[in-house]
């Protein structure tokens, strides 16, 4: 059963960039962030009460540091949305198993220091092969961009990746604390409210545009339904095996998306698929390799 609710978040997942692709063309990046968080905090009000989760944390200093980093992944993935073809940006913010793998080998090489007693420590080969198989992917990926003028949304794309790793490892740090899911993600919508917010200061309004903002609605539902199927799967994932399993399966979100691409009319050439099948495998065991240095590490937030 971990497995159908991880497939359903997966879609749920799929189903709001399509919402951000259309709502995009009515609203800039930083109305779709804030929207999204305002959406997000009455909705994880309500579950927080429903389910007597007090909302009242400990660490407010990490909250805060994770929503950052979080709205940041945030809103340069709506950005990559908006600006590339769905498949695209969904697979350039999955690249953040792949970049915590990278941050483990550097991480180990930093950590060593030249002494007798300390020899060079020796890197698995699997994790450096999925590294750069990962990174492979992405230069496959992003070359149709590159000749189409969009190497600019294919940099921010990654960076939502890259900063979605970030996020991640502040989510692990919160959940060891023993924060509970509902009071993190509330945090973090609560962080893209004000900093989209604030960042309007400096976009501006679009102009109303009438029924489309109908639009907005679903990418806070979607979002939230999502998490809270991605929770339940993480949940109902008793053993290390079935949250292996759960994990991976994450990774149907770039399928789906790919579908939605193909339905949208967007132009995917073979290369490119080529690079989303590179990314996805080295994402799987990225994702296989970390389980077995930290297992039942808790679900990743969009």
């Amino acid at each position: 059963m971990q497995a159908l609710w991880m497939v359903l978040a997966a879609f749920l997942f799929a189903s709001m960039g399509v919402c951000v692709k259309v709502a995009s063309g009515y609203f800039n990046s930083a109305e779709l962030v804030c929207y999204r968080g305002l959406i997000g905090i009455l909705i994880l009000w309500l579950l927080a009460r429903l389910q007597r989760v007090t909302l009242a944390t400990q660490y407010p200093g990490i909250h805060a540091w994770r929503s950052l980093v979080g709205v940041v992944s945030l809103g340069a993935w709506f950005f990559a949305i908006a600006h590339l073809p769905l498949a695209t940006a969904m697979a350039l913010n999955y690249l953040s198993s792949v970049w915590i793998a990278a941050f483990l080998v550097g991480g180990t090489l930093l950590a060593w220091r030249p002494s007798a007693a300390a020899p060079r420590p020796t890197l698995q080969g699997p994790l450096v092969l999925t590294v750069l198989a990962g990174f492979a992917g992405v230069v496959l990926l992003l070359r149709p961009s590159l000749h189409q003028n969009q190497s600019f949304a294919g940099l921010i794309g990654l960076l939502s990746g890259i900063t979605a790793a970030f996020a991640y490892m502040q989510v692990v740090t919160l959940a060891r604390m023993g924060e509970p899911e509902e009071r993190t993600v509330f945090y973090f919508a609560m962080g893209a409210a004000v900093a989209g917010g604030a960042a309007l200061l400096l976009t501006g309004t679009s102009p109303w545009p009438g029924w489309p903002v109908l639009w907005l609605l679903p990418i806070g539902i979607l979002a939230a339904a999502g998490q809270l199927c991605m929770t339940r799967a993480y949940a109902s994932a008793k053993t290390q095996r079935g949250t292996l399993l759960v994990a991976n399966l994450q990774y149907s979100g770039i399928v789906f998306s790919a579908i939605y691409s193909v339905l949208l009319g967007d132009e995917i050439p073979p290369i490119g698929w080529i690079g989303m099948a590179l990314i996805v495998g080295s994402g799987i065991v990225a994702t296989i390799l970390r389980e077995r240095t930290a297992p039942g590490a808790p679900a990743e937030e969009h």
